[in-house]
């Protein structure tokens, strides 16, 4: 019997779920040493990527060392050698958004993470702009699993065609298949510490 539309979609949040749990779990148990040591050859990657060579603007994100996500940190200074614009993400309210600001600069604001300044200025929205996103797991299609908030999701539907979105994960956070529920944004590019992924053509 084939499923309806809203049983398949209970389904399929409920396996994205499972899957978030469990790859929590299994990123908790590497030693955060071992993940710097990933974090650097997944630094050099993205800088030797093609889109980080067309980038005209990057955002990056200030990662949760303690749950294990990946330090994208050394990529503010590659970038500002570049004279690229360097964007953090922040919420606007609930509203997710990008602005620009030292990494130095970036502070607490009570959302789990590190944001910028409430006076820091927008980002620019002209096209060419890299968004370096995280995620607990990707697939070989670009579809992520992120802590379930919808944060990533929002922020790039709005940006839309001005930007390109390069996933960074451990490679043993890559899966076979992530569920995909309404309103989820794939990335174009998957960056691991062993290799890079070019999702199909959409």
């Amino acid at each position: 019997m084939l499923l309806d539309a809203e049983a398949e979609r209970v389904l399929r949040a409920r396996a994205k779920h499972e899957l978030r749990g469990r790859m929590r779990s299994l990123r908790a148990t590497i030693p955060r040493g071992a993940l710097d040591l990933r974090s650097e050859r997944i630094v050099e990657r993205v800088l030797g990527s093609a889109r980080w060579a067309a980038a005209s603007a990057v955002a990056l994100f200030s990662p949760l060392l303690d749950r294990g996500e990946v330090d994208v940190r050394p990529l503010d200074a590659a970038a500002r050698a570049r004279g690229l614009t360097v964007l953090w993400p922040c919420l606007d309210g609930e509203q997710p958004a990008l602005r620009a600001c030292a990494l130095d600069a970036l502070e607490d604001r009570g959302h789990r993470f590190a944001e910028p300044p409430d006076d820091a200025p927008l980002g620019p929205t002209a096209p060419g702009l890299l968004v370096v996103v995280p995620a607990l797991a990707f697939d070989g299609e670009g579809h992520r699993i992120g802590y379930g908030a919808g944060f990533y999701d929002r922020l790039l539907e709005g940006l839309g065609a001005r930007a390109t979105a390069i996933g960074v994960a451990y490679d043993f956070q890559l899966v076979a298949e992530v569920p995909v529920l309404p309103g989820d944004v794939a990335v174009a590019e998957v960056v691991t510490d062993a290799r890079s992924i070019e999702p199909p053509a959409r």
